[in-house]
């Protein structure tokens, strides 16, 4: 089984929600990537959405489009990431590892290349923000190695074309709470609450909601009525101040830690 449907099945069945942070790979610093992935776990990551870095980002606030471009300053591309990922295989076998980013660099390492290679890493899923479902065979070297496809719905998402997306959807559906950029502080709960409910009625993927989730209590919010809530801008932004592997290690754990602790008071009071 796919590491994503079986942490989404061990969340299910313990009724927690999932807490999936992104952060941006190669930033803060290259050399604190792999120790930095395993403080997150460690302080209550259930999947981790690494970030891609890419010059021309079409869905990142200025928070991510920083951390991509000291990354690429850096010379931080693909192969050098799928190399931290197998780094982080060799200690952690079992929490989910989804790439998030653009097409141009899978295209350019070329598609059959990067999927074997992404495999053969640990990797699990792939979210490209700029491949929509229509262009799905573009991509389809991934869905032959076993790879999730993760797909984007927003709050301007059409119902014929949301159904479709719906009926797709494979890992978990990344619902994007408004329309904008992430790293916003848009978030209103109550009206991304309807919108969930009706995806759930047309999917059986679990539902992530993305996009302005900052801290415990937005978290909370949304993990009234989503499966997971994926939380980037706020803990990217933080983690910019590390000089250091160790600082980095304890400003991700310290910074997802009480929203972790907060999620399973909440599920529990519910329960």
């Amino acid at each position: 089984m796919n590491r994503i449907d079986a942490r989404f099945a061990q969340l299910r069945a313990q009724q927690r929600a999932g807490l999936i942070p992104f952060v941006t790979a190669g930033d803060p610093l290259p050399e604190a990537m792999v120790p930095m992935l395993h403080a997150l776990v460690d302080a209550g990551a259930d999947v981790i959405e690494l970030g891609v870095p890419f010059s021309d980002p079409m869905a990142d606030g200025p928070v991510i489009q920083h951390a991509s471009e000291r990354a690429l300053a850096k010379g931080v591309g693909l192969a050098q990431i799928l190399g931290w990922v197998a780094d982080f295989r060799k200690k952690d076998t079992s929490t989910p590892v989804v790439l998030m980013g653009y097409l141009n660099p899978v295209e350019i390492h070329g598609y059959e290349r990067f999927a074997r290679e992404a495999v053969a890493a640990g990797v699990d899923g792939v979210l490209l923000v700029d491949c929509p479902l229509e262009e799905s065979a573009t991509v389809e070297a991934l869905r032959g190695v076993g790879l999730r496809r993760i797909f984007l719905a927003a709050p301007t998402t059409a119902e014929a074309r949301l159904a479709q997306i719906c009926a797709a959807a494979e890992g978990f559906l990344y619902y994007v709470s408004f329309a904008g950029i992430t790293g916003a502080d848009r978030l209103s709960p109550e009206a991304v609450r309807s919108r969930v409910a009706a995806l759930k009625a047309q999917t059986r993927a679990p539902v992530a909601v993305g996009f302005g989730v900052r801290d415990a209590q937005s978290a909370v919010a949304v993990a009234e009525f989503a499966d997971a809530v994926v939380i980037g801008s706020a803990l990217v932004e933080r983690l910019a101040e590390a000089t250091s592997t160790a600082d980095a290690c304890a400003i991700a754990a310290e910074f997802l830690a009480p929203i972790r602790t907060a999620l399973d008071l909440a599920g529990a009071r519910a329960a």
